[in-house]
């Protein structure tokens, strides 16, 4: 079992929480970790987002994958592993900055949008691919890619998912999903968080 998978394993959905404030983020990451989700993103488009990786990776530990998303610069990986984080997510494919994270340690899901960047992300020795944005990668063409993908490299859609997208997406070979404003908007409070939460983890456990 590969790191990634002992999360992915146990619920293949990352909650993406775009726009927290730190002072709110551990009762929402609490409702999140109770619903069953093991993975948690916070964007760097996000005010103050390194003391709120920092504050859920110091509450629950080895346990959940806490990570940062719209990673861009080595800086931001620097600052990332100071904060315990241990996941690196972006909205494109670099892989010089692919390398940078795992020189690192982390674990990273780059963003790719075609066969090219999919591959040569996958050189770069990445551990899954983030699908983005799915609006414009429907399942059909998921369906394509993972015909020629490696079997053993998880694919994640990501952008405008909803529990009721899920399943055609699944079918198409995605192993899991990243999840944004349908599951945390900001503004949001923990009880909203925890019933959409479990919205997404009903569907995805139906199949």
């Amino acid at each position: 079992m590969t790191e990634l998978a002992s999360f992915t394993d146990r619920l293949p959905l990352v909650a993406i929480l775009r726009g927290i404030q730190p002072d709110e983020v551990l009762p929402i990451g609490r409702a999140l970790v109770e619903a069953g989700f093991a993975i948690l993103e916070v964007p760097l488009n996000s005010p103050e987002p390194f003391e709120s990786i920092a504050r859920l990776a110091g509450e629950f530990g080895a346990d959940t994958l806490v990570g940062a998303g719209t990673m861009r610069t080595t800086a931001d990986l620097d600052r990332l592993v100071q904060a315990g984080g241990r996941l690196m997510v972006t909205p494109h494919g670099d892989p010089a900055l692919i390398r940078a994270a795992k020189a690192r340690g982390l674990l990273t899901l780059p963003g790719v949008a075609t066969p090219t960047e999919a591959f040569a992300a996958i050189d770069a020795g990445t551990d899954g691919l983030k699908l983005f944005p799915a609006e414009m990668i429907p399942p059909r063409v998921v369906k394509a890619l993972r015909a020629v993908l490696p079997r053993t490299m998880p694919v994640f859609p990501v952008g405008g998912i909803e529990p009721d997208s899920m399943a055609v997406y699944r079918a198409a070979g995605a192993n899991g999903f990243g999840l944004g404003s349908a599951l945390y908007k900001p503004g949001m409070d923990a009880a909203a968080v925890a019933e959409r939460a479990r919205a997404f983890v009903t569907a995805w456990r139906n199949g």
